[in-house]
């Protein structure tokens, strides 16, 4: 029987999310694998931490480039990265969360993450569209908060999967939307 990695890394994503303390026995159960099966492919929890993060960050980096964050007004590329990385959130969550995993490495692919989407964040800032009392590297903390939320009420059952893009998106700009005084 053929193991579908791509699954085996998702169930685990979404227990570890829930619960950092799970076993490889849970996670293979999650999966609906045996743990041998599970261990065959990733040799202990360290391996199949590394794996989740090159999946998450590869997902996350494809979800940006999906979203052509240079394009149109700010608040426009936001909701398009928004709904980009839904398919990939509970990932996103898991290694927001759980980044203390990952020790003192440097994560090259986590910085240029951060980088594009503070980035959009500073160009929302200059254009006028965002607040400026608020830094872009906030918003990027504070969106990766809200997807990570809207991930968990979707595994929850508390809010279906079609809602993600409107519910993450329309909150933080409701927060991060530059008010005009009149």
């Amino acid at each position: 029987m053929a193991v579908d990695r791509d699954h085996v890394l998702r169930s685990a994503a979404a227990l570890l999310t829930r619960r950092a303390s799970a076993t490889m026995d849970d996670v293979a159960r999650a999966a609906g694998i045996g743990r041998a099966t599970l261990h065959r492919h990733f040799a202990g929890r360290e391996a199949l931490v590394k794996a989740l993060e090159a999946l998450g960050i590869q997902e996350t980096e494809a979800a940006l480039d999906r979203a052509r964050l240079d394009d149109g007004p700010a608040e426009d590329a936001l909701r398009r990265f928004v709904a980009a990385v839904e398919p990939a959130a509970g990932l996103l969550a898991f290694l927001v969360t759980e980044n203390q995993l990952f020790e003192d490495d440097v994560h090259a692919g986590w910085n240029r993450i951060d980088a594009r989407i503070s980035a959009l964040f500073r160009r929302g800032q200059e254009g006028g569209e965002f607040r400026i009392d608020l830094p872009p590297a906030w918003l990027t903390e504070a969106l990766y908060g809200l997807i990570g939320a809207c991930a968990w009420s979707i595994q929850d059952g508390r809010l279906a999967a079609r809602d993600f893009p409107y519910m993450t998106a329309e909150l933080l700009l409701g927060g991060a939307r530059r008010s005009v005084s009149t």
